[in-house]
C-alpha cells in the first residue's frame, strides 16, 4: 500500500446500489405478494412483501423507486409481484 496510498481519497461505495446491481446480474426470480405498504417520514412509499422458497417464507420491505411509484396499483396489498433473490443468501431480495 505505500505511503501515498494512506493519503489517497477512498471512493464512497453505495452499498444499496451495489446490492441491487448484484441481484440484477446474478439473482433468480420467484413470485411474491405485497402484504402492506406505508410511507416514511420523507413521503417515500415502502412496500412489504412475502415470498416462499423451498417451503420457507421470507418477508422483506423495500423503498419504491421513482419509476415504481408511478404504478401504485402494481404495488397495492394483495398484488402478485416478481421478486429477485440471491441464491446463496435467500433473504437478500428486491422487487423485480
Amino acid at each position: 500500500m505505500g505511503l501515498f496510498g494512506i493519503f489517497k481519497k477512498k471512493k464512497k461505495i453505495d452499498v444499496e446500489a451495489e446490492r441491487r446491481r448484484f441481484l440484477l446480474e446474478h439473482g433468480r426470480i420467484t413470485d411474491g405478494r405485497i402484504i402492506d405498504n406505508d410511507t416514511d417520514g420523507r413521503g417515500r412509499e415502502i412496500v412489504f412483501y412475502l415470498y416462499t422458497l423451498n417451503g420457507v417464507d421470507f418477508e422483506s420491505s423495500e423503498l419504491l423507486t421513482e419509476e415504481q411509484s408511478r404504478d401504485p396499483l402494481k404495488y397495492a396489498p394483495g398484488q402478485k409481484v416478481g421478486v429477485r433473490y440471491d441464491t446463496k443468501n435467500q433473504g437478500n431480495s428486491m422487487l423485480d
